[in-house]
């Protein structure tokens, strides 16, 4: 239900489970965990989603039984945050809940037109995952961040992109290929070339 294409010094991480909105599973997190712990890392990576919806976070029974507050969520969006290379997240689609994560840790967010946001922990009697927040008030500020968080906002892409959640809209026909355009010079460089960039860029 993990899709990896690798080639070029790109590769591409694709949630394949259409047909339950991309939710996740134990063993689909535990995979995602894995790919990002690799030493045999790419310039550039790309996380996308199969079908219209990017991912609605934690499978329903999983979560039940625990998923949704499981460290394996904090543990992926840290692992994607320290990536030496370059990380967008293609989102072709509604993005819920945990997965949320895995977005804010990406460099570059896309969306395409018709894509939401919200993450109903509020509703749902859970707490956001360790690192989310402090991600999300970095990208679109704290008053902001209490509204999808504490007020259960559900915002649309324009929104998202108005708010700086996301840096680009993109169609569906033409999503992975303009996070591929944008991955271009990171995949022509050298890694230690990439990685250096990305340390100087990155939060102090």
């Amino acid at each position: 239900m993990i899709a990896l294409d690798m080639s070029d010094g790109l590769w591409t991480i694709t949630l394949n489970r259409p047909d339950k909105a991309n939710s996740l599973t134990p063993d689909m997190l535990e995979e995602l965990c894995e790919i990002t712990a690799r030493r045999d890392l790419p310039n550039a990576l790309i996380l996308t989603g199969a079908g219209r919806v990017f991912s609605a976070g934690a499978d329903l029974e999983a979560a039940r039984a625990g998923l949704a507050t499981s460290p394996l969520w904090d543990r992926l969006s840290g692992q994607i945050a320290a990536l030496p290379c370059l990380t967008i997240a293609a989102l072709n689609g509604t993005l819920a809940g945990g997965a949320f994560g895995m977005a804010l840790a990406c460099d570059i967010r896309l969306a395409v037109p018709g894509a939401k946001f919200f993450y109903p922990v509020m509703k749902l009697g859970f707490l956001p995952q360790p690192s989310d927040p402090a991600r999300l008030v970095a990208l679109i500020g704290p008053a902001r961040a209490k509204m999808i968080l504490m007020a259960g906002t559900k915002i649309d892409a324009e929104e998202a992109l108005r708010w700086g959640l996301i840096d680009r809209i993109a169609t569906p026909e033409t999503l992975i290929e303009d996070a591929r355009v944008l991955a271009a010079d990171a995949c022509a460089a050298a890694p230690a070339h990439v990685a250096a960039i990305k340390r100087r860029v990155a939060p102090k």
